[in-house]
């Protein structure tokens, strides 16, 4: 009896320093963790992401402002190197977001048949090499850096939805919501830093050199993601056994070969959950763009800011996004694996909470009768949407991992309709420039927050449904007979033995 309990202990004593030696790397060695590596690179290329979607609106600036010209009779006269009318000079800002809007479900499809790693690393590689053709293109024709702008936006379009893909496989379920929102993060970190930094480049280069520097920046990323992230933790050579069975038996091991995917349209477009996150994230981003077109304007009219002053109050809400992300993401995972709340409420709290915030402050900055008071307002608005991406962002993955990256292309292609409908509808309100059409502005933008509290909050669901496995395959084996691919994911039986 004492041989077989001293058996019975040796296994234990022997696993106690791995899990701790496996703690201790989670906590100092990320590096030796290749989901945070991923998560990392994935930071990276959301900010090259914003960074060539923002580029232009800072460049414009340079390319359509009065400089001393000399004439060839020896006049000098101050003229702009591209004299654009206000409909030219929206149309090739906006021109970007048509192409965006149609790639969102043909990016997600794609990613789910031939990985989302490659698809995004296609993304963000083409837009970084377009960009680079951008001031040629646009010193030939204004029409050609209309139609890069617009191919651009096709390629950028499969981004987000190509992330969910990578993280259907990458992400075990009780992190998600801290990996999802740390890189899209990502995204306003971009913007952040990219609009200053483009001001700079602007100002020492010439608006050419926006283009070059990010143009390479984005190549230099898409080099470094396509060499070291793999489709799947079972395709990286570097992963360690006790990481990769970790992912496999916390996602539910789901993992099945791109191609054989068939998405099941007609249960997904008449799912009540689905629409909850579409109506979700139309709510967010319709506040969010409104915001992101219209605030210099707004505390220029209202509270007759400088346009030389309103740069830095443009950044303030995306500084505040990007830090609530990552308090987000992390509070939103340590309530689910501490048991605080089921993962269906904790997405209601999270999204349903924020929004409601969210409604609240816009309407109070709509009144704020100082500076100070309507940026807090506006800052505490914006950055609570935080909260809310740790609620619908992240949903996809909970309701139908496989079919995540085709949910994200349909849910961002309802959303990125905000950012073509509300900056012409505030246009359309605002022609006075007075505080009360301005407050028109906000209460809309307040009651979609309001009807997207409401719908997220009835039809809202955390677990896998029903229809999912539906869309599952039959069992087929791997040809080296190490692993067995089933109905419910990939089983890596080879794994097993090698390191808990």
């Amino acid at each position: 009896m004492d041989a077989q309990k001293n058996q019975k202990k040796r296994p234990a004593l022997g696993i106690e320093p791995r899990e701790r030696s496996q703690e201790y790397e989670a906590t100092w060695c990320f590096w030796r963790r290749r989901r945070l590596i991923v998560a990392l690179l994935a930071f990276f290329g959301f900010f090259n992401v914003y960074a060539l979607r923002v580029n232009l609106s800072v460049a414009v600036v340079a390319m359509t402002e009065r400089v001393e010209t000399k004439l060839d009779n020896g006049t000098v006269v101050l003229i702009p190197e591209f004299d654009w009318s206000p409909k030219t000079k929206g149309l090739v800002l906006s021109s970007f977001f048509y192409g965006y809007l149609i790639t969102q479900l043909p990016g997600g499809w794609l990613a789910a048949k031939i990985g989302g790693n490659r698809m995004f690393a296609i993304g963000i590689g083409a837009t970084s090499l377009l960009t680079l053709f951008t001031p040629p293109l646009a010193h030939t024709s204004t029409s050609l850096l209309i139609a890069v702008r617009v191919v651009e936006g096709l390629f950028e379009g499969v981004t987000y939805p190509c992330i969910h893909a990578v993280w259907s496989r990458w992400a075990p379920a009780g992190e998600r919501a801290r990996l999802a929102t740390f890189a899209f993060s990502g995204s306003y970190a971009g913007t952040v830093v990219s609009m200053p930094l483009c001001s700079l480049l602007a100002h020492y280069t010439g608006w050419p050199g926006i283009f070059y520097v990010f143009g390479i920046m984005g190549l230099v990323w898409t080099t470094i993601w396509w060499l070291v992230v793999k489709e799947s933790p079972e395709k990286d050579p570097l992963i360690s056994p006790s990481e990769l069975k970790y992912i496999q038996d916390s996602r539910g091991t789901q993992a099945i070969e791109g191609s054989k995917i068939r998405h099941p349209w007609r249960a997904i477009l008449t799912s009540g959950p689905v629409w909850a996150i579409v109506m979700a994230h139309f709510s967010e981003n319709w506040g969010f763009y409104t915001l992101l077109t219209f605030l210099p304007t707004f505390m220029q009219d209202v509270f007759k800011f400088k346009t030389s002053q309103t740069g830095w109050v443009s950044a303030v809400p995306y500084l505040a996004m990007a830090i609530v992300l990552q308090v987000a993401g992390h509070l939103a995972d340590w309530l689910l694996q501490k048991g605080v709340l089921s993962r269906t409420n904790i997405r209601k709290l999270f999204n349903c909470g924020a929004f409601l915030a969210q409604t609240i402050f816009m309407i109070a900055a709509s009144y704020a009768t100082s500076v100070a008071g309507c940026l807090v307002c506006l800052t505490i608005a914006v950055g609570l949407g935080g909260f809310a991406w740790s609620g619908f962002s992240v949903n996809h993955l909970d309701i139908a991992p496989p079919h995540a990256s085709v949910l994200m292309g349909l849910s961002n292609t309802i959303a990125t309709l905000p950012g073509i409908i509300s900056p012409p509808l505030a246009g359309s309100i605002v022609t006075g420039k007075t505080a009360e059409e301005w407050r028109v502005v906000f209460f809309i933008s307040s009651a979609i927050y309001l009807l997207g509290a409401i719908i997220y909050g009835i039809f809202c669901s955390g677990e896998k449904q029903p229809w999912v496995v539906e869309a599952e395959t039959e069992p087929s084996f791997d040809t080296d007979g190490a692993s067995v691919t089933t109905a419910r994911g990939y089983d890596n039986k080879a794994m097993d033995h090698s390191e808990m």
